[in-house]
């Protein structure tokens, strides 16, 4: 660090600096200052930004290089970047019966719909849902460390390839109807089933990580949304209802009560705050089936069929959105967009219904099981 005289710029500290970035001058980038090595280090992973872009590699950042659908109108600001390989999964880890399928289509679930049952779990499969959504927790919060300005989400693929492994578990995203990475990551106007590329996530971007782990037979499947640097106030608020609008759904499951029930609850919270509800997915049933009875929607006035019971086990992800409910798919037939261009979050749990109530089976085990984030908002 170098001795000048300027504004820090540190998002929010605005202090007089007298230091300035060493790589900086050797690149001849003027008017890079901070006020201590602290903000200078905390800024760093956003700061490093402007060496590749002086470097000449502004591809890398905004992947401008790179367009893969040249005809197609975009309805937001996000762009594709440059895919990474397809990874691979050790053969001693037990996969569903897509993994190795050349459509990916997974026979057993085929074989399932249509039938409208709602499988009610006995004693044995609930412990092997329980230790599933266990694993698949602590998958998701190794990404959660991740999630921040400067990473890809390329690399946040690779950091829940990897942690499934190390716990024996197969990515249950991968090759499922051929989709090509182990999770979805879904950036700013992307609803879901966005594909993790090499895009670094910006300051101000928030990002949905939904992880499905399988795991001696059974799927646990959770996400939530990650706020990236400084999120504006309006985003972070969307943040916030979508993660109440789950919450609130989540207070109402219990055995008798009506899986159709959860849409008016969701969409009543969310419309009180001027969101509205994404009509085109919904939750799921899951044991040993990644998708299967009951579909669960998220917005009122649905006509979801079934009645919950205990030993019933399903997901409930509610994405909610800041303008139209209504979607388009990008040309990669996989990455779901706010037909308007505005923003989108979501999260999910695996719920278990109980005699009583339910347990959420991929709830935190710290911090009485609040997302991280939430101290933030």
């Amino acid at each position: 660090m170098s001795l000048a005289l300027g504004m820090c710029e540190t998002p929010g500290c605005n202090a007089v600096a007298s230091l300035q970035c060493p790589t900086c001058l050797k690149l001849g980038i003027h008017g890079s200052y901070f006020c201590s090595q602290d903000c200078f280090q905390g800024s760093w992973k956003m700061h490093k930004v402007i060496h590749q872009l002086a470097k000449g590699e502004s591809s890398k950042i905004s992947g401008n290089n790179y367009n893969p659908w040249p005809t197609y109108t975009y309805t937001g600001k996000l762009r594709p970047h440059k895919k990474e390989q397809q990874r691979q999964v050790p053969s001693n880890i037990k996969a569903p019966d897509y993994a190795s399928h050349p459509t990916g289509i997974p026979l057993s679930e085929q074989a399932a719909r249509g039938s409208g049952h709602i499988k009610v779990l006995d004693d044995e499969e609930i412990e092997g849902m329980r230790v599933a959504c266990k694993l698949g927790r602590e998958v998701l919060d190794e990404a959660a460390k991740a999630c921040d300005v400067g990473v890809t989400t390329a690399e946040i693929d690779r950091i829940v390839h990897e942690a499934c492994i190390e716990r024996d578990c197969y990515p249950s995203p991968l090759n499922y109807y051929q989709f090509p990475a182990s999770c979805c990551t879904s950036v700013n106007e992307v609803i879901c089933h966005g594909i993790p590329d090499t895009r670094p996530l910006q300051d101000g971007d928030i990002c949905n990580v939904d992880v499905t782990v399988y795991h001696n037979g059974f799927h646990g499947d959770l996400n939530e949304t990650f706020l990236v640097g400084n999120v504006k106030p309006e985003v972070k608020k969307l943040v916030k209802v979508t993660y109440e609008c789950l919450s609130k759904a989540i207070d109402i499951v219990k055995p008798g009560e009506k899986y159709r029930e959860i849409g008016n609850v969701i969409q009543k919270h969310a419309q009180a705050h001027g969101f509205s509800v994404v009509r085109s997915y919904c939750g799921h049933g899951i044991h040993r089936l990644f998708h299967t009875a009951p579909n669960v929607p998220h917005y009122a006035k649905n006509k979801a069929v079934g009645v919950m019971k205990a030993g019933h086990c399903f997901t409930i992800e509610p994405m909610i959105s800041q303008g139209t409910w209504k979607d388009e798919t990008w040309p990669d037939n996989w990455t779901a967009v706010t037909l308007d261009g505005q923003w989108s979050a979501q999260f999910e749990h695996t719920l278990l219904v109980t005699e009583t109530g339910c347990d959420i089976l991929t709830k935190r085990l710290v911090n009485d099981g609040r997302p991280w984030f939430m101290d933030r908002l």
